[in-house]
Protein backbone atom coordinates (compact mmCIF):
# COMPACT_ATOMS: atom_id res chain seq x y z
CA UNK A 1 0.00 0.00 0.00
CA UNK A 2 1.25 3.06 -0.65
CA UNK A 3 2.48 5.81 1.68
CA UNK A 4 -0.19 8.75 2.28
CA UNK A 5 1.17 12.16 1.46
CA UNK A 6 2.06 14.69 3.71
CA UNK A 7 -1.11 17.08 4.46
CA UNK A 8 -0.27 20.47 2.95
CA UNK A 9 0.83 22.91 5.14
CA UNK A 10 -1.04 25.78 6.12
CA UNK A 11 1.23 28.45 4.03
CA UNK A 12 0.80 26.06 0.78
CA UNK A 13 -2.55 26.13 1.66
CA UNK A 14 -2.37 29.84 1.53
CA UNK A 15 -0.15 29.74 -1.47
CA UNK A 16 -2.95 27.05 -3.54
CA UNK A 17 -5.27 29.61 -2.64
CA UNK A 18 -3.68 32.99 -4.06
CA UNK A 19 -2.78 31.24 -7.51
CA UNK A 20 -6.39 30.08 -7.69
CA UNK A 21 -6.93 33.84 -7.34
CA UNK A 22 -4.51 34.87 -10.16
CA UNK A 23 -5.36 32.15 -12.29
CA UNK A 24 -8.61 33.96 -14.22
CA UNK A 25 -6.20 36.79 -14.76
CA UNK A 26 -4.80 34.88 -17.42
CA UNK A 27 -7.99 34.80 -19.66
CA UNK A 28 -8.15 31.00 -20.43
CA UNK A 29 -8.66 28.20 -18.63
CA UNK A 30 -5.50 25.99 -20.95
CA UNK A 31 -3.21 29.10 -19.06
CA UNK A 32 -4.20 28.72 -15.44
CA UNK A 33 -2.49 25.57 -14.63
CA UNK A 34 0.97 26.61 -16.25
CA UNK A 35 0.65 30.19 -14.22
CA UNK A 36 0.12 28.05 -11.41
CA UNK A 37 3.34 25.95 -12.11
CA UNK A 38 5.03 28.68 -13.23
CA UNK A 39 4.76 30.80 -10.14
CA UNK A 40 5.45 27.69 -7.72
CA UNK A 41 8.96 27.25 -9.87
CA UNK A 42 10.02 30.32 -9.08
CA UNK A 43 8.99 30.29 -5.14
CA UNK A 44 10.77 26.90 -4.86
CA UNK A 45 14.44 26.39 -3.58
CA UNK A 46 17.20 26.43 -6.20
CA UNK A 47 19.87 28.92 -7.62
CA UNK A 48 18.45 29.36 -11.10
CA UNK A 49 14.75 30.30 -12.07
CA UNK A 50 14.61 29.88 -15.82
CA UNK A 51 12.22 27.97 -17.28
CA UNK A 52 14.60 24.56 -17.66
CA UNK A 53 15.47 24.36 -14.46
CA UNK A 54 12.11 25.14 -12.98
CA UNK A 55 10.80 22.50 -15.10
CA UNK A 56 13.07 19.94 -13.99
CA UNK A 57 12.19 20.76 -10.40
CA UNK A 58 8.52 20.84 -11.20
CA UNK A 59 8.13 17.96 -13.23
CA UNK A 60 10.77 15.23 -12.60
CA UNK A 61 9.23 12.68 -14.38
CA UNK A 62 8.17 14.40 -17.75
CA UNK A 63 10.39 17.93 -17.28
CA UNK A 64 10.27 18.12 -21.39
CA UNK A 65 6.04 18.27 -21.42
CA UNK A 66 6.61 20.93 -18.36
CA UNK A 67 9.60 22.80 -20.04
CA UNK A 68 6.62 23.33 -23.27
CA UNK A 69 3.90 24.08 -20.91
CA UNK A 70 6.25 27.11 -19.22
CA UNK A 71 7.89 28.22 -22.25
CA UNK A 72 4.33 28.56 -24.22
CA UNK A 73 2.53 30.74 -21.54
CA UNK A 74 5.52 33.11 -20.91
CA UNK A 75 7.12 33.24 -24.48
CA UNK A 76 3.67 32.75 -26.79
CA UNK A 77 0.48 33.28 -25.09
CA UNK A 78 -0.89 36.67 -25.41
CA UNK A 79 -2.63 37.26 -21.78
CA UNK A 80 -2.18 40.66 -20.41
CA UNK A 81 0.37 41.98 -18.02
CA UNK A 82 -1.55 44.77 -16.45
CA UNK A 83 -4.60 42.33 -15.60
CA UNK A 84 -2.22 40.09 -13.31
CA UNK A 85 -0.64 43.21 -12.01
CA UNK A 86 -4.05 44.15 -10.73
CA UNK A 87 -5.23 40.95 -10.08
CA UNK A 88 -1.58 40.83 -7.32
CA UNK A 89 -2.22 44.19 -5.90
CA UNK A 90 -6.04 43.40 -5.23
CA UNK A 91 -4.59 40.49 -3.25
CA UNK A 92 -1.55 42.25 -1.79
CA UNK A 93 -2.37 45.48 -0.43
CA UNK A 94 -4.85 44.45 2.10
CA UNK A 95 -2.32 42.99 3.83
CA UNK A 96 0.15 45.37 3.66
CA UNK A 97 -2.61 47.75 4.62
CA UNK A 98 -3.02 45.92 7.92
CA UNK A 99 0.55 47.16 9.20
CA UNK A 100 -0.44 51.05 7.99
CA UNK A 101 -1.30 53.16 4.91
CA UNK A 102 0.18 53.43 1.46
CA UNK A 103 2.03 56.11 1.86
CA UNK A 104 4.68 56.53 -1.10
CA UNK A 105 4.67 55.39 -4.78
CA UNK A 106 8.12 55.08 -5.72
CA UNK A 107 9.84 55.12 -9.53
CA UNK A 108 12.96 53.86 -10.06
CA UNK A 109 14.77 51.56 -12.53
CA UNK A 110 16.79 48.52 -12.41
CA UNK A 111 18.94 46.62 -15.15
CA UNK A 112 21.46 43.39 -15.39
CA UNK A 113 24.21 42.75 -17.59
CA UNK A 114 23.16 41.06 -20.70
CA UNK A 115 24.95 39.19 -23.41
CA UNK A 116 24.76 39.12 -26.79
CA UNK A 117 22.60 42.01 -28.57
CA UNK A 118 19.86 39.65 -29.65
CA UNK A 119 17.93 39.76 -26.84
CA UNK A 120 14.70 42.93 -26.54
CA UNK A 121 16.34 45.91 -25.26
CA UNK A 122 19.58 45.30 -24.65
CA UNK A 123 22.19 48.21 -25.59
CA UNK A 124 25.39 49.18 -24.16
CA UNK A 125 23.93 51.98 -21.35
CA UNK A 126 23.80 52.56 -17.79
CA UNK A 127 23.37 49.94 -15.07
CA UNK A 128 22.79 51.14 -12.03
CA UNK A 129 24.21 47.77 -10.15
CA UNK A 130 27.34 47.78 -11.92
CA UNK A 131 27.16 52.11 -11.19
CA UNK A 132 29.22 52.12 -15.18
CA UNK A 133 27.99 51.48 -18.64
CA UNK A 134 27.45 48.15 -19.81
CA UNK A 135 25.93 45.47 -22.00
CA UNK A 136 22.65 45.11 -20.38
CA UNK A 137 18.79 45.71 -20.23
CA UNK A 138 16.60 48.11 -18.64
CA UNK A 139 13.13 48.30 -16.73
CA UNK A 140 11.35 50.88 -14.92
CA UNK A 141 8.96 50.39 -12.56
CA UNK A 142 6.41 51.19 -10.02
CA UNK A 143 5.91 50.76 -6.51
CA UNK A 144 3.99 50.99 -3.49
CA UNK A 145 4.89 51.13 -0.28
CA UNK A 146 3.34 51.47 3.46
CA UNK A 147 5.97 52.10 6.19
CA UNK A 148 6.85 48.80 6.39
CA UNK A 149 6.20 47.20 2.66
CA UNK A 150 6.19 47.57 -0.85
CA UNK A 151 4.70 46.01 -3.96
CA UNK A 152 5.95 47.14 -7.99
CA UNK A 153 2.56 47.64 -9.45
CA UNK A 154 3.99 48.79 -12.61
CA UNK A 155 7.28 47.15 -15.02
CA UNK A 156 7.93 48.01 -18.46
CA UNK A 157 11.43 47.55 -20.30
CA UNK A 158 13.11 50.38 -21.43
CA UNK A 159 14.04 51.04 -25.00
CA UNK A 160 17.20 53.11 -26.49
CA UNK A 161 16.29 55.21 -29.33
CA UNK A 162 18.33 53.10 -31.34
CA UNK A 163 16.55 49.97 -30.20
CA UNK A 164 13.36 51.76 -31.08
CA UNK A 165 13.75 52.97 -34.37
CA UNK A 166 15.50 49.65 -35.80
CA UNK A 167 12.30 47.97 -37.87
CA UNK A 168 14.73 44.93 -38.40
CA UNK A 169 15.54 44.10 -34.63
CA UNK A 170 11.73 44.87 -33.62
CA UNK A 171 9.84 42.43 -35.44
CA UNK A 172 12.90 40.20 -34.27
CA UNK A 173 11.77 40.44 -30.95
CA UNK A 174 8.07 40.79 -31.01
CA UNK A 175 8.12 45.02 -30.19
CA UNK A 176 4.06 45.69 -30.37
CA UNK A 177 3.90 48.69 -32.95
CA UNK A 178 2.03 51.24 -30.22
CA UNK A 179 5.57 51.02 -28.68
CA UNK A 180 7.54 54.12 -29.75
CA UNK A 181 10.35 55.76 -28.12
CA UNK A 182 10.13 57.45 -24.67
CA UNK A 183 12.49 58.43 -22.29
CA UNK A 184 12.64 56.75 -18.45
CA UNK A 185 10.81 59.87 -16.76
CA UNK A 186 8.18 59.80 -19.81
CA UNK A 187 7.43 55.87 -19.24
CA UNK A 188 7.59 56.54 -15.16
CA UNK A 189 5.04 59.35 -15.74
CA UNK A 190 2.77 57.45 -17.91
CA UNK A 191 2.88 54.21 -15.18
CA UNK A 192 1.61 57.18 -12.48
CA UNK A 193 -1.20 58.15 -14.70
CA UNK A 194 -2.52 54.74 -15.44
CA UNK A 195 -1.87 54.16 -11.54
CA UNK A 196 -4.34 57.46 -11.12
CA UNK A 197 -6.89 56.40 -13.37
CA UNK A 198 -7.63 52.60 -12.07
CA UNK A 199 -7.79 54.47 -8.65
CA UNK A 200 -4.23 52.80 -7.00
CA UNK A 201 -4.83 54.45 -2.82
CA UNK A 202 -2.36 57.70 -3.24
CA UNK A 203 1.18 58.59 -2.35
CA UNK A 204 3.93 60.72 -2.26
CA UNK A 205 6.21 59.94 -4.84
CA UNK A 206 9.46 59.65 -4.80
CA UNK A 207 12.07 59.26 -7.44
CA UNK A 208 16.37 59.63 -7.64
CA UNK A 209 17.74 62.67 -9.88
CA UNK A 210 16.75 61.26 -12.97
CA UNK A 211 13.51 61.63 -12.77
CA UNK A 212 13.51 64.55 -10.41
CA UNK A 213 15.52 66.78 -12.45
CA UNK A 214 13.15 66.58 -15.72
CA UNK A 215 10.75 69.33 -15.17
CA UNK A 216 8.19 68.07 -17.07
CA UNK A 217 8.30 64.75 -15.01
CA UNK A 218 7.43 66.85 -11.73
CA UNK A 219 4.71 69.17 -13.20
CA UNK A 220 3.38 66.17 -14.58
CA UNK A 221 2.79 64.48 -11.36
CA UNK A 222 1.42 68.01 -9.87
CA UNK A 223 -1.36 67.97 -12.59
CA UNK A 224 -2.24 64.37 -11.29
CA UNK A 225 -2.87 66.48 -7.82
CA UNK A 226 -0.16 64.26 -6.39
CA UNK A 227 2.31 65.19 -3.90
CA UNK A 228 6.21 64.40 -4.31
CA UNK A 229 9.36 64.40 -2.58
CA UNK A 230 12.11 63.96 -6.04
CA UNK A 231 15.79 64.03 -6.14
CA UNK A 232 17.34 66.36 -8.23
CA UNK A 233 21.13 67.87 -9.43
CA UNK A 234 23.26 70.11 -7.35
CA UNK A 235 22.97 72.72 -10.20
CA UNK A 236 19.17 72.83 -10.07
CA UNK A 237 18.69 76.82 -10.07
CA UNK A 238 15.68 77.99 -7.49
CA UNK A 239 14.46 81.40 -6.68
CA UNK A 240 14.40 81.47 -2.76
CA UNK A 241 12.12 83.74 -0.40
CA UNK A 242 14.10 87.01 -0.62
CA UNK A 243 15.32 86.77 -4.30
CA UNK A 244 13.13 86.49 -7.22
CA UNK A 245 13.04 87.66 -10.78
CA UNK A 246 11.90 91.47 -11.23
CA UNK A 247 8.57 92.05 -12.79
CA UNK A 248 7.62 93.02 -16.47
CA UNK A 249 8.27 96.37 -18.02
CA UNK A 250 5.86 98.94 -17.22
CA UNK A 251 3.31 99.42 -19.96
CA UNK A 252 4.12 102.41 -21.91
CA UNK A 253 0.39 102.34 -23.34
CA UNK A 254 0.80 101.40 -26.67
CA UNK A 255 1.57 97.89 -27.80
CA UNK A 256 1.22 94.46 -25.87
CA UNK A 257 1.76 95.14 -22.36
CA UNK A 258 5.28 93.04 -21.18
CA UNK A 259 4.26 89.70 -19.45
CA UNK A 260 8.58 88.30 -19.61
CA UNK A 261 9.91 88.63 -16.34
CA UNK A 262 13.10 90.66 -16.27
CA UNK A 263 16.71 89.89 -14.56
CA UNK A 264 19.31 91.55 -13.60
CA UNK A 265 22.77 91.48 -12.18
CA UNK A 266 21.40 91.04 -8.76
CA UNK A 267 18.21 89.25 -9.57
CA UNK A 268 19.77 85.58 -10.70
CA UNK A 269 18.70 82.29 -9.81
CA UNK A 270 20.95 80.08 -7.28
CA UNK A 271 21.62 76.80 -8.02
CA UNK A 272 20.40 74.32 -4.91
CA UNK A 273 24.22 74.27 -4.07
CA UNK A 274 25.01 77.40 -4.29
CA UNK A 275 21.89 78.00 -1.66
CA UNK A 276 23.15 74.96 0.65
CA UNK A 277 26.53 76.72 1.63
CA UNK A 278 25.11 79.84 1.97
CA UNK A 279 22.58 78.23 4.66
CA UNK A 280 23.66 79.55 8.35
CA UNK A 281 24.49 77.09 10.59
CA UNK A 282 21.38 77.32 12.77
CA UNK A 283 19.50 76.33 9.93
CA UNK A 284 21.09 72.54 10.18
CA UNK A 285 19.21 70.02 12.18
CA UNK A 286 20.46 65.86 12.84
CA UNK A 287 17.30 63.71 11.89
CA UNK A 288 16.44 60.02 12.25
CA UNK A 289 14.43 58.29 10.22
CA UNK A 290 14.42 54.45 11.13
CA UNK A 291 16.16 51.28 12.36
CA UNK A 292 18.98 50.17 10.01
CA UNK A 293 20.78 46.74 9.86
CA UNK A 294 23.71 48.96 12.05
CA UNK A 295 21.07 51.10 13.79
CA UNK A 296 19.13 54.18 13.99
CA UNK A 297 19.96 56.08 10.98
CA UNK A 298 20.86 59.48 11.75
CA UNK A 299 22.02 62.71 9.47
CA UNK A 300 21.78 66.27 9.05
CA UNK A 301 19.63 67.90 6.92
CA UNK A 302 17.42 71.21 6.28
CA UNK A 303 14.73 72.22 4.31
CA UNK A 304 14.02 75.81 3.09
CA UNK A 305 10.83 76.84 0.55
CA UNK A 306 12.04 78.20 -3.21
CA UNK A 307 10.66 78.22 -6.06
CA UNK A 308 11.75 76.41 -9.52
CA UNK A 309 13.91 78.52 -11.89
CA UNK A 310 13.73 77.50 -15.69
CA UNK A 311 15.02 79.49 -18.67
CA UNK A 312 11.63 80.60 -19.24
CA UNK A 313 10.24 81.32 -16.21
CA UNK A 314 10.69 85.00 -17.56
CA UNK A 315 7.68 84.20 -19.46
CA UNK A 316 5.42 82.17 -17.40
CA UNK A 317 6.47 83.74 -13.98
CA UNK A 318 7.07 82.15 -10.63
CA UNK A 319 6.76 78.91 -10.06
CA UNK A 320 5.12 77.57 -6.86
CA UNK A 321 6.68 77.87 -3.67
CA UNK A 322 8.11 74.07 -2.56
CA UNK A 323 9.77 72.86 -0.08
CA UNK A 324 14.20 72.55 -0.90
CA UNK A 325 15.35 69.28 1.51
CA UNK A 326 19.62 68.90 1.69
CA UNK A 327 21.66 66.46 3.39
CA UNK A 328 24.69 67.31 4.84
CA UNK A 329 26.51 65.21 6.97
CA UNK A 330 28.95 67.14 9.22
CA UNK A 331 31.62 65.02 8.21
CA UNK A 332 30.82 65.42 4.34
CA UNK A 333 32.92 68.54 2.34
CA UNK A 334 29.55 68.46 0.51
CA UNK A 335 25.87 67.70 0.24
CA UNK A 336 24.80 64.17 0.11
CA UNK A 337 21.84 65.17 -1.86
CA UNK A 338 18.73 67.58 -2.94
CA UNK A 339 15.24 66.87 -2.85
CA UNK A 340 12.11 69.25 -4.34
CA UNK A 341 8.90 68.31 -2.43
CA UNK A 342 5.20 70.16 -3.08
CA UNK A 343 4.37 68.59 0.49
CA UNK A 344 2.73 71.20 2.47
CA UNK A 345 4.49 74.20 3.86
CA UNK A 346 3.03 72.95 7.28
CA UNK A 347 5.19 69.49 7.07
CA UNK A 348 7.63 69.19 9.72
CA UNK A 349 11.85 68.64 8.70
CA UNK A 350 11.34 65.03 10.21
CA UNK A 351 8.06 64.25 8.37
CA UNK A 352 9.73 65.86 5.10
CA UNK A 353 13.36 63.55 5.96
CA UNK A 354 11.25 60.19 6.82
CA UNK A 355 8.88 60.06 3.61
CA UNK A 356 11.91 61.62 1.56
CA UNK A 357 14.03 58.53 2.71
CA UNK A 358 11.49 55.99 2.51
CA UNK A 359 12.86 55.57 -1.29
CA UNK A 360 15.09 52.65 -0.09
CA UNK A 361 12.00 50.09 0.07
CA UNK A 362 12.41 49.86 -4.22
CA UNK A 363 16.60 48.87 -3.45
CA UNK A 364 14.93 46.24 -0.88
CA UNK A 365 12.08 44.98 -3.80
CA UNK A 366 14.83 44.59 -6.50
CA UNK A 367 17.36 42.54 -4.15
CA UNK A 368 14.17 40.42 -3.29
CA UNK A 369 12.86 39.83 -6.48
CA UNK A 370 16.23 39.26 -8.46
CA UNK A 371 17.39 36.70 -5.19
CA UNK A 372 14.66 35.08 -4.07
CA UNK A 373 12.35 35.00 -7.16
CA UNK A 374 14.80 35.40 -10.24
CA UNK A 375 13.41 38.17 -11.75
CA UNK A 376 16.72 38.93 -13.52
CA UNK A 377 16.94 34.81 -14.56
CA UNK A 378 14.50 34.81 -18.09
CA UNK A 379 16.79 33.30 -20.95
CA UNK A 380 14.17 34.38 -23.65
CA UNK A 381 14.79 36.62 -26.22
CA UNK A 382 11.09 38.60 -26.94
CA UNK A 383 9.28 41.57 -25.33
CA UNK A 384 6.43 39.46 -24.56
CA UNK A 385 8.25 36.38 -22.44
CA UNK A 386 10.28 39.49 -21.19
CA UNK A 387 7.36 41.14 -19.44
CA UNK A 388 5.59 37.96 -19.04
CA UNK A 389 8.06 36.55 -16.78
CA UNK A 390 8.72 40.06 -15.46
CA UNK A 391 4.75 39.85 -14.27
CA UNK A 392 5.12 36.30 -12.65
CA UNK A 393 7.95 37.45 -11.10
CA UNK A 394 6.33 40.31 -9.46
CA UNK A 395 2.93 38.25 -8.28
CA UNK A 396 5.28 35.37 -6.70
CA UNK A 397 7.00 38.12 -4.92
CA UNK A 398 3.99 39.50 -3.96
CA UNK A 399 2.61 36.29 -2.44
CA UNK A 400 5.81 36.40 -0.07
CA UNK A 401 5.02 40.19 0.82
CA UNK A 402 1.56 39.16 1.86
CA UNK A 403 3.00 36.20 3.59
CA UNK A 404 5.56 38.65 5.51
CA UNK A 405 2.68 41.11 6.43
CA UNK A 406 0.73 38.55 8.34
CA UNK A 407 3.78 38.10 10.39
CA UNK A 408 6.53 40.33 11.07
CA UNK A 409 6.76 43.54 8.45
CA UNK A 410 10.63 43.91 9.12
CA UNK A 411 10.80 40.04 8.33
CA UNK A 412 13.01 39.10 5.33
CA UNK A 413 11.36 37.52 3.15
CA UNK A 414 13.05 33.87 3.40
CA UNK A 415 12.66 30.43 2.78
CA UNK A 416 9.00 28.85 2.26
CA UNK A 417 9.38 25.54 3.12
CA UNK A 418 7.65 24.36 -0.02
CA UNK A 419 8.63 20.36 -0.87
CA UNK A 420 10.44 20.07 -3.98
CA UNK A 421 10.48 17.43 -6.32
CA UNK A 422 13.53 15.41 -6.59
CA UNK A 423 15.49 17.06 -9.81
CA UNK A 424 15.94 13.77 -12.31
CA UNK A 425 19.84 11.92 -12.11
CA UNK A 426 21.71 13.69 -14.78
CA UNK A 427 20.15 17.08 -15.33
CA UNK A 428 22.27 19.22 -16.97
CA UNK A 429 20.83 22.88 -17.88
CA UNK A 430 21.73 23.91 -21.38
CA UNK A 431 25.01 25.70 -21.42
CA UNK A 432 26.19 23.91 -18.64
CA UNK A 433 29.31 22.12 -18.73
CA UNK A 434 29.08 18.04 -18.57
CA UNK A 435 30.41 17.16 -15.06
CA UNK A 436 31.32 14.08 -16.51
CA UNK A 437 33.36 15.19 -19.64
CA UNK A 438 36.82 14.81 -20.04
CA UNK A 439 38.86 18.19 -19.31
Amino acid sequence: MAAKSPAPAPQEKRLAAYLDWLAPAVGHLDREEPLRNYCKGLLLDGERKSIEPMAARLAPDHTQRMHESLHHLVAQSPWSDADVLRRVREYVFPAMEKNGPITAWIVDETGWAKQGTHSVGVAHQYCGRLRRKANCQVSVSLSVATASASLPIAFRLYLTEEWAADEARRKAVGVPEAVSFQTKPEIALAQIRQAVEEKVPPGVVLADEVYGSVREFREGVAVLNLHYSLAVRSVTTVWTQDQGPLPPKPWTGRGRRAQRMQRDETHQPVTVEQLAVSLPRKAWKAVSWREGSKGILRSRFAAVRVQPAYGDDRKIGRQPEQWLLIEWPKEEASPLGYWLSNLSDKTSLRELVAITKQRWRIERDYEELKQEVGLNHYEGRNWRGFHHHATLSIAAYGFLVAERSRFSPSAKVGHLGLRTPRIPTGFRRRGSPDPGATP
